[in-house]
């Protein structure tokens, strides 16, 4: 039988090793653990065991969220979070930009590309001087969302490449993000994949407010987007059900399959095909 489960054979105050007998170990079969640490001279009673006990597993449960959290989808999840809230404050952050701007220039434009026009010029009175700073300002935060989406572009492939091929980076990741993590978007159905990112609306139908949504997030994919109306239905569930299996090879195996594309280009093909109407199967 093995004993690397318990504390026995360990030195007392060996916490770096009760922690890795915590993560790693494993027994053939239920024992009494406190009385082998005891035996052992781990503890020095069962009360003792139980106080080695919790340290252990609270600082081996630390590590291990320490760890997920460093996991490239997790960074993956944070950089496409930042990278929405950049963006939306830049934008708004322009609008009121554009307000102020509009009492003091007589060209006074709109918009993050004016906010970046106008952090170039040189103030020529005192009034204008906060002005031009706080247009560099948004422009900065627009800039740091750019960086942020080029870094999700660069980085999506290696992480997870069916879904990044699949999806765009960007998409897979909004669809890492929004499941919580690479690990649990490959364990949920084709369905859940489907309307992620619809959840006021499913919500709403559950409660019998509105109608059952066809899909969520994946909308902004030209393979449901493009497709006419009647057949988006068809659409989105044929593509969430890729997207979930390429999650899931992403995820438990890593390696990058050709088949799952062409089978899902073949399919998106044939439904934007269909003459008029559409089964929405």
């Amino acid at each position: 039988m093995t004993t690397d489960a318990w504390f026995a054979d360990l030195a007392s105050g060996d916490t770096d090793e009760a922690v890795a007998r915590i993560r790693e170990g494993r027994a053939d079969a239920p024992a009494d653990w406190p009385a082998a640490a005891v035996e052992s001279g781990f503890a020095a009673d069962e009360e003792a065991y139980y106080v080695a006990l919790r340290e252990a597993t609270i600082t081996a449960a630390r590590t291990a969220v320490a760890e997920r959290e460093r996991a490239d989808d997790k960074q993956l999840l944070h950089a496409v979070r930042a990278m929405d809230d950049a963006e939306r404050t830049a934008n708004e952050l322009a609008e009121r930009l554009s307000e102020w701007a509009g009492t003091l220039f007589d060209d006074a434009g709109s918009g993050v590309g004016y906010a970046r026009q106008l952090a170039e010029r040189d103030p020529e009175t005192p009034a204008e001087q906060p002005v031009i700073s706080f247009a560099g300002r948004v422009a900065d935060l627009a800039d740091e969302a750019d960086e942020l989406r080029e870094f999700i572009e660069r980085r999506a492939p290696d992480v997870a490449p069916n879904l990044a091929e699949m999806a765009g980076p960007v998409l897979a990741t909004r669809l890492i993000s929004l499941a919580g993590g690479l690990d649990a978007l490959a364990k949920k159905p084709s369905g859940t994949v489907q309307v992620l990112g619809a959840e006021d609306a499913l919500f709403a139908h559950l409660a019998g407010r509105g109608t059952s949504p066809k899909h969520g997030v994946i909308f902004t994919h030209e393979y449901v987007r493009g497709t006419r109306p009647e057949d988006r239905g068809s659409a989105a569930r044929a593509f969430a059900g890729k997207l979930t299996l390429a999650a899931r090879v992403d995820h438990y195996g890593g390696e990058f399959k050709q088949e799952l594309h062409d089978d899902l280009d073949e399919r998106i093909e044939t439904i934007q095909a269909r003459a008029e109407g559409g089964d929405d199967e």
